[in-house]
């Protein structure tokens, strides 16, 4: 059952929804993706081309030399940001955002464990952020693209990525686990 946003005059932010009834909304919402756009869902794409217009607005011959970046700033192909995951991410920002506002969980705070500082937790965000960024480009799709858009087609190496990613967040957890006990 979907638990309804806070209400007015009601203290304290509003139960989360069923993980059940959540992954199924998903999977419609990928669903309708292929049915409606003809491709799946992701995430990296959008990052990378709002990062590349935003370094054109800066440095364009730089950007327009560059073999990865370049393509995207040739003449006669459309702008940067009329690719449909541009479109998506930002959506998906701002449909968060209305979520978490109506169900009262907006905070100003750092969630971190009880042994590690403020900013210690934001710069091990950033450094992982940086990172699965740069592999995500890398391997040319990001978890959402990998995990759910190519297992719902049966890719292989869709399959095997997921694997790996969990194995390799099992494996982290290790070594990071005493900052959030």
């Amino acid at each position: 059952m979907i638990e309804q946003g806070h209400e007015p005059g009601k203290e304290g932010p509003a139960p989360y929804w069923s993980p059940y009834l959540a992954g199924f909304g998903l999977g419609l919402t990928l669903l309708a993706s292929y049915w409606l756009l003809g491709t799946g869902l992701g995430a990296s794409a959008a990052v990378a081309r709002l990062a590349a217009w935003a370094e054109h607005l800066i440095l364009p011959g730089h950007v327009e030399a560059s073999a990865y970046f370049g393509k995207w700033f040739a003449p006669g192909s459309s702008h940067v940001l009329k690719y449909y995951l541009v479109s998506m991410g930002l959506g998906v920002l701002l449909g968060g955002f209305l979520s978490a506002r109506r169900a009262n969980r907006i905070q100003g705070m750092v969630e971190r464990g009880p042994n590690v500082s403020a900013r210690t937790r934001l710069i091990l965000a950033l450094s992982g952020g940086l990172l699965v960024g740069f592999a995500s480009r890398l391997a040319q799709g990001c978890t959402s693209g990998q995990a759910l858009s190519g297992t719902a087609l049966l890719f292989t190496g869709s399959f095997v990525f997921l694997v790996c990613m969990f194995i390799g967040a099992y494996g982290a957890a290790f070594f990071v686990r005493r900052e959030w006990l």
